[in-house]
């Protein structure tokens, strides 16, 4: 019986993914690599992040969006599982909007970082 779990994002962008995992400073590993678990079974993933105690978190392709794959019985993270996905989430989402918005001719000429942790961005263009 697996012990790992298997949370559903809404992340769909590798190369914005790993950008907001470095912006938070969290060491991870590109793959294809495995996740490590309870008794040696592993789950591949094409994002690892290996933790001190020999069990791995990572991010896998189910075809649609990269779910995070963990066994949470062996969780050694600062925060829990939930603050820990939303802190991802947020870069994630703040990557998507600065390079979508970019292909589209718009530039950050604001952003301000308030305490309650969100992100206020303003975006112009310039026509010529």
């Amino acid at each position: 019986m697996s012990h790992f779990s298997q949370i559903k994002t809404q992340i769909r962008n590798l190369t914005s993914l790993q950008t907001a995992l470095s912006d938070l400073g969290i060491d991870w590993k590109a793959g294809p690599k495995e996740v490590r678990g309870y008794q040696g079974q592993t789950r591949p993933a094409q994002v690892v992040i290996e933790q001190d105690n020999g069990y791995d978190l990572g991010f896998t392709w189910n075809g649609q969006e990269y779910e995070f794959v963990a066994d949470l019985q062996f969780w050694q993270q600062a925060v829990p599982v939930d603050r820990f996905l939303s802190k991802i989430t947020q870069r994630y989402a703040y990557h998507t909007v600065v390079n979508e918005t970019a292909k589209q001719g718009f530039q950050v000429s604001e952003q301000q970082n308030h305490q309650d942790g969100s992100i206020r961005l303003v975006l112009q263009r310039w026509s010529a």
